[in-house]
């Protein structure tokens, strides 16, 4: 009797949770503070096996600044985010930018993310090479996420790469995790270069758009000034014309009385 009722309460909490991880909706705003606190933390995520206390870190940030966020709906909002950002990779910029309205704050995080890589990478030789394979190996479990410019074949090669090492630092190994950061590398460039190009192109498209429009609107009114200017002089014609008929009336009337007083002159003398 007494096993029932608490059966029933947990059966009660366990709704309330679902509940709350549904709703309320994420606004725009909430989602920008919580990839700003997610950038900051970044590296912690990356140098840590267990980042559970990671996501119960940032809940208390969002707690922080006003929002009731529990630390498994951050996390699952993290991959949705990572995921969209995935899709991205296709789009045309301007469209991609319409549709997800925060990929330049994720691109942001796994490009410091990249940089932080190469320079421990440059850095710190042998055993930088096996953090980096631990950091990539952590992330990628926990968060199934990928750096910028990584594909999942590359990922797992070097999850590979670091289990095949824990014998030592040899030589070989170290070749491998460096050709595998120099794809990495190589492949992020080129997403970048032909993202760039694809900017250049959609903005010198934009500017041919307003070259033409604004040749249009210079020809319609340099069209519209001529008019004017014709108008014009057509009106300055007609008045010449009037007054040369009006001159010319008021001679011959001028004439016609002379004529009249001259004849009434002669009649009286």
């Amino acid at each position: 009797m007494e096993g029932h009722p608490h059966q029933h309460q947990h059966h009660q909490i366990s709704v309330n949770i679902d509940t709350g991880d549904r709703f309320p909706q994420w606004s725009v705003q909430e989602t920008r503070d919580f990839l700003m606190i997610r950038a900051e933390l970044d590296p912690t995520f990356m140098e840590t096996k267990r980042n559970k206390l990671l996501w119960e870190v940032i809940a208390t940030k969002m707690k922080e600044k006003g929002y009731n966020r529990s630390a498994e709906q951050c996390k699952c909002k993290w991959k949705n985010l990572v995921t969209r950002y995935k899709g991205c990779e296709t789009m045309e910029p301007e469209g991609m930018r319409q549709q997800f309205p925060y990929y330049n704050e994720l691109q942001t995080i796994f490009a410091a993310r990249m940089q932080r890589m190469l320079w421990m990478e440059a850095e710190g030789g042998a055993s930088a090479s096996k953090k980096k394979g631990v950091q990539l190996s952590s992330d990628d479990e926990d968060d199934n996420e990928y750096s910028d410019g990584g594909e999942k074949a590359s990922s797992k090669k070097k999850r590979k790469v670091v289990k095949g090492g824990g014998g030592g630092s040899s030589s070989a190994t170290i070749s491998e995790n460096m050709n595998s950061l120099k794809e990495l590398m190589e492949e992020f460039m080129k997403q970048q270069m032909q993202m760039e190009m694809e900017w250049m192109k959609a903005y010198e498209r934009r500017e041919e758009e307003r070259r033409v429009k604004e040749m249009e609107w210079r020809q319609t009114m340099e069209a519209l000034e001529n008019e004017r200017l014709m108008m014009e002089k057509r009106w300055r014609e007609r008045e010449e014309e009037r007054r040369m008929r009006e001159e010319a009336r008021a001679e011959k009337r001028d004439a016609l009385i002379t004529a009249l007083l001259n004849k009434l002159r002669r009649e009286e003398m």
